[in-house]
């Protein structure tokens, strides 16, 4: 479906179908092709070392390459639900249980401490991820719930 012909307006229609789909699958790539890296930007002290031809503990590279298909299913269920219908209802119904898992993702990184919230001047490219872009999602789909930017029902449209 364009985006021409959709009614929800073109930020929604950007950020939904476009921009949040393609960071997820750049997550589900690191989290599944680059374990060692994602594990090193989410916890430095924790990570295994990175080198060459390495691979984290099976048990740990299984549970990425799960975390990375979850990626891959919210990035699919987002661009291709929200793709085949422009009913407000589907697309706030959708939302609204991205920005519930926002929240869970969110306190998923609750055990590196409360300054990992507010401090983006301490953050590398994965908590840029976890947080900003998380926050920039969270926001969106709050706007999308309240109506923000949206015709009103019933509302006259100016000739």
């Amino acid at each position: 479906m364009a985006m021409a012909s959709c009614p929800h307006p073109a930020w929604y229609q950007l950020f939904f179908l476009y921009i949040e789909p393609v960071s997820t699958v750049v997550g589900a790539y690191y989290a599944h092709l680059q374990p060692n890296t994602y594990l090193a930007l989410t916890h430095s002290a924790s990570a295994p070392p990175i080198t060459a031809g390495l691979l984290p503990p099976l048990g740990t590279k299984i549970v990425l390459s799960q975390l990375a298909n979850l990626y891959l299913a919210f990035a699919l269920n987002e661009a291709l639900v929200l793709r085949s219908t422009y009913d407000i209802r589907v697309w706030r119904t959708l939302l609204l249980g991205l920005l519930i898992a926002d929240f869970g993702h969110l306190y998923s990184v609750s055990p590196l401490g409360s300054s990992i919230y507010w401090q983006p001047q301490r953050w590398n490219a994965i908590d840029w991820g976890n947080l900003g872009f998380v926050y920039v999602g969270a926001l969106t789909r709050i706007s999308f719930l309240l109506g923000l930017g949206m015709k009103r029902r019933g509302a006259k449209q100016k000739k």
